[in-house]
């Protein structure tokens, strides 16, 4: 069998294959989150969120709704350094991120149902 036809029969079969898989993986939420970043904030993600009495007045004050909350876990860089993960109940993660062009530095206690945002403040006031 010359290379030709060889390599006919595998991209024939690479792209049925291709096929078969966006069939079954069509409308289903998957994801590859193999990072330590990714996990951490698909896993902060995936809980109820809540605040702490300091970052309820903040976002009253500072006027940052829910869902930007939201947004700033899931797009935001976890800090392993500044973390917490050696607790054997609750990790705390630091979570820096841009909102309106200023930095902001969450700090969220993950627990095993719910993640509460201790501390969340602008770096340079």
């Amino acid at each position: 069998m010359k290379f030709t036809q060889r390599l006919a029969y595998y991209l024939s079969g690479f792209a049925i294959g291709l096929i078969i898989l966006m069939f079954f993986l069509n409308g289903k939420e998957a994801s590859c989150d193999y990072g330590p970043n990714a996990r951490t904030v698909k896993n902060i993600s995936s809980k109820t969120i809540h605040y702490s009495a300091k970052v309820s007045n903040f976002v009253t004050n500072h006027f940052i709704d829910s869902s930007t909350v939201v947004n700033l876990i899931r797009y935001g860089n976890v800090n392993f350094s500044k973390s917490n993960t050696e607790l054997d109940s609750c990790k705390i993660y630091h979570i820096d991120n841009v909102y309106k062009e200023k930095a902001i530095e969450l700090s969220v206690e993950n627990c095993d149902s719910i993640a509460k945002i201790l501390v969340m403040s602008y770096v340079n006031e």
